[in-house]
Formats: structure tokens, sequence, C-alpha cells
């Protein structure tokens, strides 16, 4: 990767990072879980409203590193909308991207390819994944019936 888009990658994640996005508390949520990440002390919290099968509105809270914030930003701007289907596929592309394997050229991310750097940084992976596990996590146990749950990275 060169300096150039080093940088603009960072820029990327220092903008989600000091202007998060998402954090407006829901009146109604459909689903809400919490996600941990001992290893870096993160904290997250999430709420989703659905219409159907899509995300309607998201809200999403995180304490922790800029890494963590971040992609917890990134992640309420880019799932907002869309499917849970659709959600699905991006969070596997995302847990794929930051575990080094493979994923298809013709896929745009958008902000969340800044996410790729951090994959330099193997500590930080489970930061970066905290938002998505939580997320995925919270859809598994909507399917299951359950409206709250409590993820960790671990």
């Amino acid at each position: 990767m060169s300096d150039e888009l080093d940088s603009l990658y960072r820029d990327i994640l220092m903008e989600h990072y000091k202007f998060p996005r998402g954090r407006k508390k829901l009146e109604h949520a459909d689903i809400h879980n919490e996600g941990q990440n001992p290893s870096c002390g993160d904290e997250l919290e999430m709420e989703l409203q659905l219409d159907g099968d899509k995300i309607k509105d998201i809200y999403v809270s995180c304490v922790g590193c800029a890494v963590s914030v971040a992609s917890g930003s990134m992640l309420a701007d880019t799932i907002k909308g869309k499917t849970l289907d659709e959600v699905k596929k991006i969070a596997e592309t995302i847990r794929k991207m930051l575990k080094g394997e493979d994923i298809p050229d013709h896929i745009d991310l958008g902000d969340l390819e800044s996410l790729r750097g951090v994959k330099k940084f193997p500590v930080r992976i489970k930061c970066a994944l905290l938002s998505w596990t939580t997320l995925i996590d919270a859809l598994a146990t909507k399917e299951q019936g359950v409206k709250t749950n409590i993820s960790t990275t671990e």
C-alpha cells in the first residue's frame, strides 16, 4: 500500500473517530446488543430498528480506541437501509479483509476500505471487528427470538 493511500485511509479513520455516525439513541429498537473487546477494553452498545428485513435505523456507541470507534461509525454509515442479507455479506467481507483472506475485487467497500490497513497491526484487528462481531451476533440472536445479547471478540 502506498504512503499516499495509507495517509488517505488514516484521514478517513480519524474523520469517523472524531465525528462518529449513528450516535442518536433510538426511541424504539428491535434489537439491542453490547460488545466487548477485553484485550483492548473497547465497549460497544448497538441498537437496530428494522423495517421488515431492512435496517431502518441504527445506534452505535463505542467507548474505546480510534479504530473501534471509527469501525462502528463506518458500520452505521454503511448498513442503514440495507437488507439483513446484504448486511451479513458486508460483515463477512470485512471479517475476511481484516483476517487477510481473499475478497472479490469487484466489491466497492467505500470508506470501509480504509480498514484494510488495520491488518498490518494484528493487535488492532479485534478493535476493528468489534462492531461487526456485535452486529452479526445481534442478527443471530434476533433469529433465535432473543432481543438483547452481549458479544465479545474473545
